[in-house]
């Protein structure tokens, strides 16, 4: 226990000296970004300075008319990635660069056939039905992160920023967290479109120096055709896309300034919600109609770190999570992060090991988090408390009204080329009952090639528990992975001690040694349709500290990939091991080993210009962990099921609808366990670029046999709106109605053994509701 405390506070001290050093270099030292090495083969682009803002009407014509558009430098030779890799554009796409003293201009001439062209209006960041282009800026020239600005034909924006290395499973390369204020302005012509983008200097974070070298990469989408091409040429048979940048150069005398923008809101609501904290004594909280004011703020610190604050954030307008199956599941299910405050930037505290799990922050009053880059290093330190556990209790309670309090360092240093090494540190504390949680590591990313990369960490936990008791152990992660145009795969180890604990991250299973092989192979296709096919498996291992043996995973898969976004994939036949212990199920006298088999099938059509429709469907064996009181779970025959349709009857209105399905049935009467079906509508209507109305409608219900499982019958119906004015991000008006229906009993009686609301079987109740007008505006110098 003692040496865990010890390793703790040396990675302590050892992250606050490398973040004094990084600081010392940003304050007192160069600010110039560390000089890349010299790739070969790759362009460099000079662009002038401009007499005046280009306008787009200059472009209109499909070429460059008047002083300030000839001026611009013309960018031609755009290359395919997918579908033919090498081969050009297929349709000629022209751009053209320059700049003034506030912003870089790049204007887009991509010719087409109009009536073919995906252009509707959306909402900001809702452009993936939609044909695109995109300039990539690499403003420190140092091949790691770039700042990313695409429209659509329309003019409809999406900003964020991508990482060589991968931000998370889901978003891949690139953290759409990152908003900034740009302009961009787009119109179809006779022959295609027309786009002009005008990106403050100020928006970006770049080296203080009089003479500019950034790296750039231009991109149009297509996406009826599903290419997507590039100038320079990104080939899909090398990993990673700065390598590649061309070398953006003749910008002088430029600077973000004094950047400062301060964005104060004030939310005026009227609510009422049950009130279930007190066991047995469920009720209404009074109605009540409250005002609340609050800030975000941003600061930037000599061109190369930023400071953001916020004071009393309120997220009433964040939209609600996408619908998952959480029922009969045995570790716990991730919903991403889509809080503003906590998205921006949260790749600079993205680890191997997710140690930084930023919704365990339930309900923070006031945040500070300090981010940037001085040479080689990088930074990010994130300081909040919480409310949620002071209000998780009954006033009455000692621990009403207490906080916990969050603490995250993070530096990276950059070695190499596209390499890098780095400390973390975590801290939660919580003061009411003695509690903490601290963890110290140190992790690496190594660039062996242009196919392979290597992500490592070793951290350990040292915690005091609630009751007083003390647990620590160490955590270590280690992953290869290949990139190429025909063969990819990762190996992951995954080494979790029974000792560890991440309150702040999300690491749902402990005491687990765990191999996993992912592998596939594609054979690329010229045909009209298929765009690529092949084989792939995925084979997974995982064992206790002890040596005993808790699961084994075969998953071969067959794959499909064709044009416009669709593919058909086919799982013949899963076959699953899982050991379940005494421990993961208190119904369980001894180690109890299922063998499980599964088959499944999964589509996307992405064809139809106003419809997309996807599906998937898995059936054979699965577990029953929610068995009766006193019954061991049991292997139960299963279909898991989802389908997704988007539609887009008129350009302004867009639908999405998805369907989920789980189902479980006992073996030998065939009779249902439980059915768990989700249904969510989400409509858009797009009055104009700033001005939306959406419609989130969701019914969930759980059907439960109570002979076969603990599940109550629970049936949910939640209703969002939001009427949205979005000037830029900022400053915004937004005024919202939510609304949510159980089938609870009316007198709220309680069931005497759990204390939990005992459920009708017939009709709902309104068990919260909330209207809302929500206001801030962005000050800015």
């Amino acid at each position: 226990m003692c040496r865990c405390v010890f390793v703790c506070r040396k990675s302590v001290l050892l992250i606050l000296a490398l973040l004094c050093l990084a600081c010392s270099q940003a304050w007192g030292g160069s600010n110039s970004a560390e000089a890349p090495s010299h790739v070969k083969g790759v362009p460099s682009l000079a662009i002038p300075r401009l007499p005046s803002p280009p306008q787009l009407q200059d472009f209109l014509s499909m070429e460059p008319r008047g002083e300030t558009a000839l001026k611009m430098t013309e960018v031609t030779g755009f290359v395919q990635r997918d579908p033919q890799d090498g081969k050009p554009v297929s349709k000629p796409t022209t751009a053209y660069l320059g700049y003034d003293q506030k912003n870089l201009y790049v204007a887009f001439v991509c010719f087409d056939d109009p009536t073919k062209v995906r252009a509707r209006l959306s909402r900001r960041e809702d452009i993936y039905d939609d044909d695109q282009v995109e300039v990539m800026l690499d403003t420190f020239h140092d091949r790691r992160r770039a700042y990313m600005f695409q429209t659509t034909p329309l003019g409809v924006q999406w900003d964020a920023m991508w990482t060589e290395q991968p931000f998370d499973e889901t978003s891949g390369n690139v953290d759409t967290s990152f908003d900034t204020v740009w302009n961009s302005r787009g119109q179809l012509t006779s022959k295609g479109y027309v786009v002009l983008m005008a990106i403050p200097f100020q928006s970006m974070r770049f080296p203080n120096v009089e003479k500019q070298t950034w790296g750039i990469i231009l991109y149009r989408g297509i996406t009826r055709k599903g290419e997507d091409s590039f100038w320079p040429h990104i080939s899909m048979a090398e990993d990673g896309r700065l390598k590649h940048e061309a070398s953006l150069e003749g910008m002088e005398g430029i600077s973000p300034g004094e950047n400062m923008q301060i964005i104060p809101y004030s939310i005026l609501r009227s609510s009422r919600a049950l009130d279930d904290r007190a066991p047995f004594d469920p009720h209404f909280s009074e109605p009540a109609l409250a005002g609340q004011i609050g800030m975000d703020g941003k600061f930037l610190l000599h061109n190369n770190f930023v400071l953001d604050v916020t004071a009393n954030p309120d997220f009433s307008q964040v939209e609600s999570d996408d619908p998952q199956i959480t029922v009969n599941q045995r570790f716990a299910v991730y919903f991403p992060e889509k809080r503003p405050f906590f998205q921006e930037n949260a790749d600079f505290f993205r680890t191997p090991i997710d140690l930084f799990f930023t919704r365990n922050i339930e309900d923070p009053s006031a945040g500070v988090r300090l981010t940037g880059k001085a040479g080689p290093y990088s930074v990010g330190i994130l300081s909040s408390d919480d409310r949620a556990p002071g209000l998780s209790v009954t006033p009455d309670d000692p621990l009403a009204g207490s906080r916990s309090y969050f603490t995250i360092a993070r530096i990276k240093r950059d070695i190499f080329q596209q390499s890098s090494i780095g400390l973390i540190y975590t801290d939660r504390e919580y003061p009411g009952d003695g509690e903490f949680n601290r963890i110290g590591g140190v992790d690496s990313r190594l660039k062996f090639n242009a196919n392979w990369t290597g992500n490592f960490q070793a951290v350990v936990s040292s915690t005091r528990n609630a009751d007083g008791s003390y647990q620590a152990g160490p955590a270590y992660k280690a992953e290869f992975q290949r990139s190429g145009e025909h063969f990819s795969y990762d190996g992951n180890y995954n080494d979790i001690s029974p000792g560890f604990v991440s309150e702040p991250g999300f690491v749902n299973r402990v005491d687990l040694r765990e191999y996993k092989n992912e592998i596939a192979y594609r054979f690329r296709s010229q045909s009209k349709w298929l765009t690529a096919w092949g084989p792939g498996t995925v084979a997974r291992w995982a064992w206790a500290h002890d040596g005993l043996r808790l699961d084994t995973d075969y998953e071969p898969v067959f794959l499909l990939e064709m044009r416009a976004l669709s593919y058909v994939y086919f799982y013949p036949y899963d076959e699953m091991r899982e050991r379940l212990r005494p421990q993961d199920a208190p119904s369980l006298l001894q180690n109890q080993d299922f063998h499980e088999h599964r088959t499944g099938i999964a589509f996307s059509n992405g064809f139809l210009k106003k419809a997309t429709l996807g599906a998937s469907y898995f059936w054979g064996d699965g577990l029953n962990i929610v068995t009766p009181t006193g019954i061991a779970p049991m292997l139960a025959s299963t279909g898991t099921g989802s389908a997704t349709f988007t539609y887009r009857p008129i350009k302004p209105l867009k639908i999405d609808n998805t369907y989920l399905l789980e189902r479980l049935r006992d073996r030998q009467s065939g009779q249902a366990i439980f059915n768990n079906h989700i249904l969510q509508s989400k409509w858009n209507w797009q009055f104009t670029r700033d001005l939306s109305l959406r419609a989130i409608m969701q019914y969930n219900a759980t059907l439960a046999n109570p002979v076969y499982t603990s599940l109550q019958t629970t049936k949910q119906f939640n209703a969002d709106f939001l009427i949205t004015y979005l000037v830029h991000p900022g400053t915004a008006l937004y005024v919202g109605y939510n609304s949510d229906l159980q089938n609870m009993d009316r007198g709220l009686a309680v069931d005497p053994a759990t204390g939990l609301i005992n459920r009708s079987p017939m009709g709902y109740i309104n068990d919260g509701r909330q209207f809302f007008v929500k206001i801030s505006y962005l000050l800015q110098r």
